[in-house]
């Protein structure tokens, strides 16, 4: 199947009528809150994050309750959610850049963000996306299989997945298209046993007919 122009309007159609009103599963109540949670669910569920952050959140809810917790305090809030020592120094020093450049608010600024410890360009985005409310697509492991598998964007690396999904997507529905194939790569679409079968993308995706 040649991926057209047509064949991706109708792919992003789909997902939205499948997938519309899709939201983050992080539970959070502010950026700082969503910022932390989203460091924490590298390589780890956004359940188990949601369990730790829930623990962690009722002692410690801002950059500087988080730096007066101390690293050795810190790791074990945060023990549950794999790669616990990282994660826990990386956080210490968002914390503290927060405090000292940032005025202990979470900046509303691409460059900004990723200027913190811990934070790429994935997080960055999340944040910018669901927090502000700018349009921007975050390519996580979901969104990099399935616009590989549709061809609705494809590359090697999740840049070059993020820019061809920008060119892919109306600017308007990038926030919202993140969410969809997120979903769909969680429901459908999974990395090793995809359901085609039950797939309602499966008459517009090269995937399904090499999967037949």
């Amino acid at each position: 199947m040649r991926v057209t122009k047509k064949i991706k309007d109708e792919q992003l159609a789909i997902l939205e009528e499948t997938y519309r009103g899709a939201k983050p599963e992080l539970v959070f109540s502010n950026a700082f809150e969503l910022l932390i949670a989203v460091i924490l669910s590298a390589q780890c569920t956004d359940k188990r994050v949601n369990v730790t952050t829930a623990r962690l959140f009722q002692k410690a809810a801002t950059p500087e309750a988080i730096l007066a917790l101390g690293l050795p305090q810190l790791e074990k809030e945060i023990r549950d959610c794999g790669l616990f020592r990282n994660k826990a120094r990386n956080i210490l020093a968002a914390c503290q850049m927060l405090c000292e450049k940032f005025g202990g608010q979470v900046p509303a600024d691409f460059a900004a963000l990723q200027s913190l410890p811990g934070v790429g360009r994935k997080t960055a985005n999340v944040v910018m996306s669901v927090a502000f409310h700018q349009p921007a697509i975050a390519v996580d492991t979901h969104v990099f299989r399935i616009s590989n598998r549709l061809k609705l964007a494809t590359g090697t690396t999740p840049l070059e997945v993020e820019q061809g999904l920008q060119k892919a997507i109306p600017k308007e529905k990038w926030s919202a298209a993140h969410h969809w194939l997120i979903w769909h790569g969680r429901k459908i679409c999974k990395a090793r046993k995809p359901l085609c079968a039950e797939c309602p993308l499966a008459p517009v995706c090269p995937s399904a007919e090499m999967a037949q």
